[in-house]
């Protein structure tokens, strides 16, 4: 059977992209080296844009019945500043949601069966196949131990940071990044929280409710510490939360730790080729960045659609298809690189200078500047829509 587009990587990125595929009609087959229901590494967290992005597909309300509790408050403190409030939201989403990937990503993977792709798990790509001009035409593999070939008009890479079919492609680095940080994190029960994130020089802690009632706590390090964290990573991650977020620490005195820590220190910060002839990367296969802001997730569900809106009624023809294929190249790296940006930035963790800590006094002082903080930190919004008449005058009177 000759299908449409074979897509590798059946979690955030690849299950969107082939439920959307398959809702336009084309044939999708949907690859997954892991089987579902299974964890990984993750933030958890899916800003606003990605949360109107479920929304839109019909997902949010079948996320909501497992279980998984809004995110409708956030803070974030550093020195003497401390904001609280809610983004404006996108589309009418003002709450965001932080749910266990064993969770999400089987409902994502179901989405897609539903809509008609074909769902292979324990299935693992091991080559490439070309044409003789060159061009991606499919796929080899090995499924729960037997060795198998399929053809596509499109080979699409989901599958991570690590991206086997980025590898197979030949995908260049275009742009490239020294690792900045480390992160680990914990599972609590008994200790209430919002969206909460700390931070400090060389420091930023963060926790949210997830699935369970249990509490997610993550802290970060720089990479440089990273060897000497992982000496002792349950010690070191307790002694984060302590000192950059004290009242945190006394909460978590009073709950229970209910999973092992968990962490990694290979936090990339990249830009992939996007594609080539046959051969296209979406999620974190093409695109990767510090996990300190969250952003994986609703980034991955941001090109899923991208990909799809360029794709769909193209795969029948090389010519247009390759065409739809630089469209969304260019899309992908205009709409993801302000993010990238900021996300190196805040990573870098570099002392809170006066300046912004002024900014940061004024903006805490009006609940619509608040707002529009919290949509600049979830990539709802450009930070510069800050800067507003109402921000200058608090900016000139100083401190209160």
């Amino acid at each position: 059977m000759m299908f449409d587009a074979i897509v590798v990587g059946a979690r955030c990125a690849g299950s969107p992209t082939a439920m959307l595929l398959a809702r336009a009609g084309h044939r999708v087959l949907l690859l997954e080296r892991g089987t579902f229901p299974s964890d990984t590494v993750s933030t958890h967290v899916i800003h606003q844009p990605g949360v109107a992005a479920l929304a839109r597909w019909g997902l949010l309300d079948e996320l909501r019945a497992t279980g998984c509790p809004p995110l409708r408050h956030a803070r974030y403190q550093v020195a003497d500043a401390r904001l609280a409030g809610c983004g404006r939201g996108v589309a009418g989403q003002r709450a965001g949601y932080a749910p266990r990937r064993f969770v999400l990503d089987e409902l994502l993977a179901r989405a897609a069966v539903a809509a008609g792709a074909e769902l292979r798990e324990k299935c693992r790509v091991t080559g490439l196949l070309r044409d003789d001009g060159g061009r991606v035409v499919g796929v080899r593999g090995e499924h729960r131990g037997v060795e198998f070939t399929e053809r596509a008009s499109l080979v699409i890479g989901a599958d991570g940071m690590r991206s086997s079919v980025a590898a197979h492609a030949g995908a260049g680095f275009t742009t490239w990044d020294e690792r900045l940080t480390c992160a680990y994190y914990s599972y609590w029960t008994g200790v209430p929280a919002d969206l909460e994130i700390y931070e400090s020089t060389g420091s930023w802690v963060a926790a949210t409710p997830t699935h369970g009632h249990a509490t997610l706590v993550l802290t970060y390090f720089p990479q440089s510490r990273f060897r000497s964290v992982r000496a002792d990573a349950q010690r070191a991650h307790l002694d984060r939360v302590r000192e950059t977020a004290p009242e945190l620490h006394e909460r978590l005195q009073g709950g229970e730790q209910v999973e092992r820590l968990r962490g990694s220190g290979d936090q990339q910060n990249f830009f992939r080729e996007a594609a080539g002839p046959g051969w296209v990367l979406v999620g974190d296969a093409g695109h990767h960045k510090d996990s300190i802001t969250a952003r994986g997730i609703s980034d991955a569900f941001t090109q899923a659609e991208a990909l799809a809106r360029h794709i769909s009624g193209f795969l029948d023809s090389p010519g247009r298809l390759d065409a739809a294929l630089r469209g969304f190249a260019a899309e992908r790296d205009r709409t993801l690189a302000s993010g990238y940006e900021a996300t190196l930035s805040v990573a870098r963790m570099t002392p809170p200078n006066e300046q912004r800590l002024a900014l940061l006094r004024a903006i805490q002082q009006d609940e619509e500047l608040t707002s529009i903080y919290f949509d600049a930190f979830a990539g709802a919004a450009d930070i510069t829509a800050l800067y507003t008449p109402r921000l200058r005058e608090l900016l000139s009177q100083g401190p209160r």
